[in-house]
């Protein structure tokens, strides 16, 4: 048994002739693999011997402080004006510089302003307007963008943005001051650059879009001015600014605004897109007032009140009699949509409840009739604004602080009016002033279709207000009983007139950060 067993151990064992075919392949498959290898292995201590230069050049070169610390190139670029280079070298670095500086320019990628993607979300975390970026934002501060920064890593914003009807075809970049697009005017100063989902004609759109301006620019001490404006709606080049709001930034920022419109870019001579337009230092907004707390939104609008009392040549003092002040009752009236049914009977029972009221001035007045000065002028005088639901209730913001506004709507507007029926209870908060609550017409055009249904609010939409006497009177009464109230405990507490904290006493307005 051992013996077979060991003979079977012996036994040869059958010659395996290998295949040169697969011979060949595994030796293919090996060289490859090792070439592969080698080449991963030579980029990667390029690499290395690239970045332990540059850090040991960076160590010779002494900081300088006219470039920003975040410059892409800044040490690399910089030279130290005492060491002494050979005119080979010299060439060699220019000729190295050169073509970093065009393979950059090279790399800038200009994507639509207005991301299609996001149509659904627009306004929508980084909304579909430069969707790529994000916002910088401190709690209960304005959200805003800034080129060059520590987060565009020194870039500047480049646009080629001056299509008025079609926003996709607007585009924007982000480039190195270094290397701009070929063709690129770089527009030197502080550029304003707004989103505005709605408008800028509007009062209470426009206003709406440029408070987080403001904002910044208190934030930053108002130090910086800006050179220019570019307005966008949906992504779209806009010309103008509505007369209310250009005179109200006028005053706010000591100057007419210029409206950037790039009629004078040309397009670009290798293709007919427009040549980039780059900003030296540029400020995006695109989310309006969010973000902002109470607290910054009150500062914000104390300062245009400040500013346009000023700019207005308004008086922050009020006529006082020896022991009653003045209380001024403002009925700020519409025509057409939203109006009062009866004008003259509205007028006479807010009237009659004014007369009651020792001190009580009624005042009326058409905002379309107004320009920009007398509406302001006229506001400094109100403590009671009485008026139907509309752009020119954004005016409220021009009274003192505490002042009350009474709200006016047609029918079927709280169950199909949406959100934005309380506007001007959230800019009355913003502004420091009392809304006092709002009366809606129980009477007005017949609906079709039920009193929910969504298509009736294309006919309640521009209805007309009625009244209600009973209501209107005891109404009134109250918040002017209220008022008086309260400007009797100033004016005690005081010894003087009631001038608001925030009237225009000096032109400094309180513009710090």
């Amino acid at each position: 048994m051992i013996k077979a067993s060991s003979e079977v151990d012996r036994a040869p064992k059958p010659i395996t002739i290998p295949n040169k075919a697969h011979h060949h392949k595994k030796h293919f498959r090996s060289t490859t693999l090792y070439s592969l290898k080698f080449s991963i292995f030579i980029l990667s201590l390029c690499v290395v011997l690239l970045i332990f230069f540059l850090h040991i050049h960076s160590l010779q070169i002494p900081p300088s402080s006219p470039s920003p610390p975040w410059s892409l190139m800044h040490q690399y670029w910089q030279r130290d004006a005492t060491n002494t280079t050979s005119p080979q070298t010299l060439n060699n670095n220019n000729c190295t510089e050169a073509a970093v500086a065009e393979k950059l320019r090279l790399a800038v990628t200009f994507l639509p302003l207005k991301d299609l993607r996001y149509a659904n979300t627009a306004l929508q975390g980084h909304t579909w307007f430069m969707s790529s970026m994000y916002d910088t934002h401190e709690e209960g501060e304005v959200q805003y963008q800034q080129f060059p920064s520590e987060s565009s890593h020194g870039r500047v914003l480049c646009l080629k943005g001056r299509d008025k009807h079609d926003g996709s075809w607007n585009s924007y970049a982000l480039a190195w001051p270094e290397a701009l697009p070929h063709n690129a005017k770089l527009m030197k100063g502080l550029t304003f650059v707004s989103y505005n989902h709605y408008n800028y004609d509007n009062i209470w759109h426009g206003l709406s879009a440029v408070v987080p301006f403001v904002g910044w620019h208190k934030m930053n001490g108002c130090s910086v001015l800006p050179e220019r404006w570019v307005l966008y709606h949906w992504g779209e080049l806009r010309l103008k600014m509505g007369i209310w709001l250009a005179t109200l930034m006028q005053a706010t920022f000591d100057g007419p605004q210029h409206i950037e419109g790039f009629e004078w870019v040309e397009e670009d001579g290798e293709s007919t897109l427009l040549s980039p337009v780059c900003f030296e230092e540029a400020v995006v907004m695109r989310h309006n007032e969010g973000g902002m707390s109470r607290e910054r939104r009150m500062e914000v609008y104390d300062l245009m009140r400040c500013k346009a009392r000023v700019y207005c040549n308004v008086s922050s003092e009020k006529t006082t009699t020896t022991t009653v002040p003045e209380i001024g009752m403002t009925m700020l009236m519409r025509t057409g949509a939203r109006s009062f049914k009866n004008e003259t009977k509205a007028i006479e029972i807010f009237g009659k409840v004014c007369a009651k009221v020792e001190g009580c001035k009624l005042m009326v007045a058409h905002s379309n009739n107004l320009t920009v000065c007398d509406q302001v002028k006229l506001m400094s005088k109100t403590d009671i604004l009485v008026s139907p639901h509309g752009a020119q209730l954004t005016n409220m913001f021009l009274m003192d602080r505490n002042s009350s506004v009474m709200e006016f709507f047609p029918k079927g507007w709280l169950k199909l009016a949406g959100v934005g029926q309380y506007v001007h209870h959230w800019i009355a908060s913003w502004s420091g002033m009392k809304h006092q609550g709002a009366w809606r017409d129980p009477d007005g055009d017949h609906c079709p279709y039920s009193e929910d249904d969504r298509r009736c609010m294309s006919i309640y939409k521009n209805g007309r207000i009625g009244y209600d006497e009973t209501y209107f009177s005891e109404w009134a009464t109250n918040v002017l009983n209220e008022v008086k109230a309260r400007k009797l405990q100033q004016y005690h507490a005081s010894n003087a007139s009631a001038a608001s904290t925030a009237s225009a006493t000096t032109t400094q307005c309180g513009c710090s950060a």
